[in-house]
């Protein structure tokens, strides 16, 4: 039941739209078809998107309260923690939206992963494709010069984890440079994905970098529209 529901309802659907975008967009391209899939699959995620972005600058907001309520009330325990239990009330932040998006994120990295390993060859097409779908002949997987269906690449996988290394390091620099488990992470979590991504076909590194970089200028465009606020310090004494 579930491996029906798995082919027929997540695998031939993505497969057709992948096809499509080939033939219609991409310009017999699968690697752009995989760029372009990637943008509306995020384009379609938006809305998770938003909020979870939303989220992510409350939590940060919520931080720095808690922060500020520590240390007004430091002497007093039990004030500080009826503090922090209003701050946590007054700014609840649910996770669900980010995990949603996620979620759906490596539902279509493990389809995709799926379309390249199965192979995308005459025959194995003919069976996948709706009726309105035309038959795209031999898919053309080359990208600037790269297989997209190789392993073992270490260019792309490099770029990911580069680009990684500074995604990180330009959005919590300055106290990863300070903390030794945060300076840790800085470098070992490109690595470690540069290692997996070097093990799975080079379309992967490409369908990672695309999502990045679109989460990155939602990021963008979120700090500039509505700037974070700063918390405000709290007082001893001080009534809310």
């Amino acid at each position: 039941m579930l491996s029906y529901l798995w082919a027929n309802y997540l695998y031939q659907p993505l497969f057709n739209a992948l096809i499509w975008i080939y033939l219609n967009i991409a310009e017999r391209n699968l690697g752009w078809a995989v760029i372009w899939l990637t943008v509306f699959l995020r384009i379609i995620l938006l809305p998770l998107t938003i909020i979870s972005e939303r989220d992510a600058a409350k939590q940060e907001n919520v931080e720095e309260e808690v922060k500020h309520a520590a240390k007004a009330f430091k002497n007093d325990a039990v004030a500080q923690k009826e503090e922090i239990r209003k701050i946590m009330k007054k700014n609840r932040v649910s996770p669900w939206a980010k995990v949603m998006s996620l979620g759906f994120q490596l539902l279509v990295f493990v389809l995709l992963y799926q379309v390249f390993v199965r192979g995308i060859t005459g025959d194995r097409i003919i069976k996948l494709l709706y009726p309105w779908i035309n038959f795209p002949g031999k898919i053309n997987i080359d990208f600037y010069g790269f297989n997209i269906g190789n392993r073992h690449d270490g260019f792309w996988a490099g770029l990911v984890a580069i680009y990684l290394f500074f995604s990180i390091y330009l959005s919590d620099g300055a106290r990863r440079a300070k903390d030794k488990s945060r300076a840790a992470f800085l470098f070992l979590f490109p690595i470690f994905t540069f290692l997996v991504l070097w093990f799975l076909p080079m379309v992967k590194s490409l369908f990672i970098l695309t999502t990045m970089i679109f989460s990155d200028t939602i990021t963008i465009i979120r700090t500039v529209i509505f700037p974070e606020k700063k918390a405000v310090p709290l007082k001893v004494g001080a009534k809310k």
